[in-house]
């Protein structure tokens, strides 16, 4: 039996990689200043990794932006508008700067290159960087990142095991640039994954991972048969020194284990965490003399392991198997945050319940310990923490929250009257113009701005005197927004540190980490808060700071609010109770906050959910039951008001062609989405379901630096008025504006503006 790892994370325990990055990009460092950063943090990693047990420690799960991003450079997929020339006209070779700009935008060859779309990676709050695939795709061997990374672990005395995305999940992840069958590529990627596994046996590598999380999902027959075409590929045609692990996760590969048991691969990983599969399924895979690893460590989650419960569960395989087995986390710890020692805060209780991703390789270890040792005295130890964390789980129950529950009728989950009727309501109300021009909620969280709720955390300015002082800036915002000619405006979260984080702190039954960060994409990391108690409002929580903005202008400004659903996937939610009811206690929570704010005499009203579609379950016949209880969720958050009082909803980075009927169901008033990246291609879903309420398309890519010319602007909302009726049509960016600066925001508003009014003149 082996303990061993799928991948770590990558930013660091106190994000050295976020700050070293953006040092990069603001040229406060050169790239030598930068990798020697990274090679010091992998270096690291790679030691906690070996002094926890694991006999093959991963390599290619660090990235400098993101893995898939990574991956698209290794075999030579660069989008034409983004591959620099050299001054014959012959392709310049791909750099780390080549992957920042296929990113993040950038002028290449003289041309403004815009990113690539950035989409989540299955269903994580994890983002990667679509690779786009032509018709005449050539594969190649083009960046030896990983390569240099084997080298570096080996001189640091380690074994590496290269971990790679399998081809066919690289090419479900991918966008087709044309009308073609993404698979048709597959013969012509194949041999450059033959020469990436010659080139790890000239290494010494001797176990390759390649991940295939796709075959969590229902594949077509097509999509089988290219599975089995590719690791028969890979056993025909790799070094015999090679030995190859299949991993899936996220999601249950059982209705997949006939295929499975089949391929001629020398190990098969398989998420115990997620789904109902159990290892039975996968015995014929040992009885071929196979490795089976058993991803029994939930990798998504914060919460220590009841291991002596797992370790019941698996020691008749250990038994019978033995040295076939290997013990892992259910997926990459990419999504746990790095190192719990590091929380210095936490009451005791909570602490001994938790287990960031270095502690989690330690409850590997003891995991093997238990199995082997049963009767030690360190197992004895074990077994006693195990229980002292079931005990202190158990004390949770809040009657109140439950009662609360128990009485919700449907008209809990109604608005007062249908859409038709409380659009002419709000326009009465309201008196806005033909397209609307508004912000999706957060303006830029500048140093000053972040340095003053820093102080005023850490007691170094009082209370009112920060009150003043975040006053002060939202005053400024209202002013910038009026100046400009937005239309519907918004306070600008300069209170808020981030759109979960800020109400978790305001809610019973959350909790909050120091450095509980995890990545998101690129350099952005958030800190999710912990779901440990049932969840209740004690109190307004952004009552005073949207009626002082109100209070500013005569023009309407929206509450700000997050919705449930993403409250909750946005938190390390607690695991004892189904999540569905998690969401109905914050789904109360927010609609407290909602009849407050409309009380006080605010029209429109926010909910943001741009986690909605994260929550779905890879498998698509397993949606619909998730997506009731999320929109029903939804609406019991926002269907305590009168039909004048407008409610929005907030989403980016979806695609909503399968899910449409669900977003109408969740009868929001406007939704905003994030359409800038696709052209508006997105809207697609929306023209052919005939989406029957308001929609703002964003015109503007604010995760870019690149500010949007007018003319891009006006050609953006001329084809969204192809599709969708005017009288339905909002203005807006793709997302909140948090993380841009001033100097990008005004101009790219003033855009907006100068593009909507010119679209007003034509159409209205």
């Amino acid at each position: 039996m082996k303990i061993t790892n799928l991948g770590f994370p990558r930013i660091g325990r106190d994000r050295e990689l976020k700050f070293a990055l953006e040092q990069y990009w603001r040229g406060e460092i050169d790239q030598a200043q930068l990798e020697a950063q990274a090679l010091t943090l992998k270096q690291t990693h790679w030691q906690w990794q070996a002094d926890a047990g694991i006999e093959f420690i991963p390599v290619g799960d660090f990235a400098y932006y993101d893995h898939v991003l990574t991956l698209s450079a290794m075999l030579n997929v660069i989008p034409a508008r983004h591959r620099q020339l050299n001054a014959d006209g012959t392709a310049a070779k791909i750099t780390l700067d080549t992957l920042f700009n296929i990113a993040r935008g950038a002028e290449v060859n003289g041309e403004q290159a815009s990113a690539s779309a950035m989409k989540k990676f299955f269903n994580t709050n994890y983002h990667y960087q679509v690779p786009e695939l032509e018709q005449d795709q050539v594969f190649e061997l083009a960046f030896e990142q990983i390569f240099e990374e084997v080298e570096q672990a080996k001189a640091c005395g380690h074994q590496p095991k290269p971990v790679l995305l399998g081809p066919v999940s690289f090419l479900a992840l991918s966008q087709a640039k044309g009308e073609f069958d993404k698979l048709q590529l597959l013969t012509k990627l194949l041999p450059v994954y033959e020469i990436i596994l010659q080139r790890f046996a000239e290494q010494g590598v001797t176990w390759v991972q390649f991940d295939e999380p796709i075959l969590a999902s229902e594949l077509s027959q097509s999509w089988q048969q290219a599975i089995s075409q590719t690791y028969q590929y890979f056993a025909d045609s790799k070094p015999s020194s090679i030995k190859v692990l299949l991993a899936s996760y996220y999601g249950d590969i059982q209705h997949h284990a006939q295929l499975v048991n089949q391929l001629p691969v020398e190990g098969l990983h398989i998420d115990l965490i997620a789904g109902n599969q159990t290892a039975a399924a996968f015995l014929p895979t040992l009885e071929q003399q196979k490795v089976l690893s058993l991803g029994v460590i939930n990798g998504r989650n914060v919460w220590a392991a009841d291991i002596d419960d797992i370790a019941e569960q698996v020691q008749s395989l250990i038994n019978d198997y033995d040295e076939q087995i290997w013990l892992a986390p259910s997926c990459s710890l990419l999504h746990s945050p790095v190192d719990l020692d590091a929380e210095t805060e936490l009451n005791d209780e909570l602490k001994l319940q938790l287990a960031f991703a270095k502690q989690k390789l330690n409850e590997l270890t003891e995991l093997g310990h238990l199995v082997t040792h049963p009767q030690s005295e360190r197992s004895q130890h074990i077994r006693s923490l195990c229980a002292k964390r079931k005990q202190a789980r158990s004390a949770r129950r809040n009657e109140a929250v439950y009662q609360r529950l128990d009485n919700l009728t449907e008209q809990d989950f109604e608005r007062g009257s249908a859409y038709k009727q409380r659009q002419v309501a709000q326009a009465n109300a309201l008196k806005l113009p033909s397209l609307p021009i508004t912000t999706i909620g957060s303006f830029p969280q500048t140093a000053a701005i972040r340095g003053l709720r820093r102080r005023w955390r850490q007691g170094e300015l009082a209370e009112l005197d920060y009150q003043q002082h975040i006053k002060a800036v939202i005053k400024d915002t209202i002013e910038r927004q009026s100046s400009i000619g937005i239309d519907v405006l918004v306070h600008g979260e300069s209170e808020r540190n981030d759109m979960v984080e800020y109400f978790g702190e305001q809610l019973e039954g959350f909790a909050f980490t120091q450095k509980g960060w995890v990545q998101s994409y690129g350099s952005r990391c958030v800190k999710p808060p912990l779901i440990y108690g049932d969840v209740s409002r004690a109190k307004p929580m952004t009552l005073d700071w949207t009626t002082y903005a109100q209070s500013l202008t005569d023009k309407p400004v929206k509450g700000m609010l997050t919705g449930p659903v993403t409250i909750l996937h946005w938190s390390f939610a607690r695991e004892d109770i189904e999540r569905e009811v998690i969401a109905n206690q914050i789904g109360l929570a927010i609609r407290d906050e909602v009849v407050d704010l409309e009380q006080a005499g605010i029209g429109i009203i926010q909910i943001d959910e741009p986690a909605f579609r994260e929550g779905l379950p890879i498998k698509q016949s397993e949606w619909q039951g998730y997506l009731d209880w999320a929109v029903k969720a939804f609406r019991l958050s926002a269907c305590g008001v009168e039909d004048k009082t407008q409610i929005h909803t907030h989403m980016c980075y979806s695609e909503f062609n399968h899910t449409i009927e669900a977003i109408a169901a969740m009868d929001a008033d406007v939704i905003t989405i994030e359409t800038s990246r696709s052209q508006m291609a997105l809207l697609d879903a929306f023209e052919d379901f005939a989406y029957p309420n308001e929609i703002g398309p964003g015109v503007y890519d604010i995760h870019s630096p690149n500010i949007p010319k007018q003319q891009d602007i006006t050609h953006l909302l001329q084809k969204a008025a192809d599709k969708i009726p005017v009288s339905r049509l909002w203005v807006n960016p793709d997302c909140g504006l948090k993380t841009r600066t001033w100097d990008e925001v005004e101009p790219a508003l003033v855009n907006i503006v100068a593009a909507t009014r010119e679209l007003r003149r034509q159409l209205c």
